[in-house]
């Protein structure tokens, strides 16, 4: 009676594993396409932030160009009123433009920089967010793997909540909600 009672305890644990089994199946399979999904829409928003990056330099460096040009119309300006001669006060005054007219320009290449550095910072959280989404996805199916081999169904359910976390960074990342945690980005960065 006993090898019959062993039989169906065998039948019964075989089962419940096959159950266990398939439901890791179908939670990798969901994070594994929603981290491949997640992956397309980080490889955008890193294009984003190099494009927007590029601009700040750009931005930046036309700035110090005009600088340099200010530089160069100011140190004009000083010689020419320096020689104290009547005859340069027309140059005297077109200088006096230019060294206007950069200053103005300086401003306003300044303020569109920062817009450009603003625009990185502002996509930045969200690249961050796809980052940890990715992070917490591959922890998960990870334990997914050692839970099918141990079918520890308390495994399974850590595993659940970390592979869920993920998702719902990725779903904010894809929403543009900045949930963005700094504690783990920091200890990460």
């Amino acid at each position: 009676m006993s090898d019959i009672t062993e039989t169906i305890q065998e039948t019964v644990e075989k089962a419940g594993e096959s159950k266990l089994n398939a439901k890791i199946a179908l939670l990798v399979a969901i994070t594994a396409t929603f981290m491949a999904l997640c992956n397309v829409k980080d490889g955008n928003v890193v294009q984003a932030m190099s494009q927007a990056q590029s601009r700040g330099v750009d931005a930046w460096s036309y700035y110090q160009a005009k600088s340099t040009k200010q530089a160069i119309a100011e140190e004009a300006l000083d010689q020419l009123k320096a020689s104290n001669n009547p005859a340069n006060a027309e140059a005297i005054r077109k200088y006096e433009q230019k060294v206007a007219r950069y200053d103005k320009e300086k401003a306003e290449l300044k303020a569109k920089a920062e817009g450009f550095e603003k625009e990185y910072d502002d996509i930045n959280v969200f690249d961050d967010q796809f980052d940890m989404t990715e992070a917490f996805l591959t922890i998960a199916m990870t334990m997914f793997g050692i839970t099918a081999l141990t079918q520890n169904r308390r495994l399974f359910y850590f595993a659940c909540l970390v592979s869920g976390s993920g998702i719902v960074l990725g779903l904010a990342a894809f929403l543009h909600i900045p949930l963005h945690s700094d504690f783990i980005s920091k200890i990460l960065g």
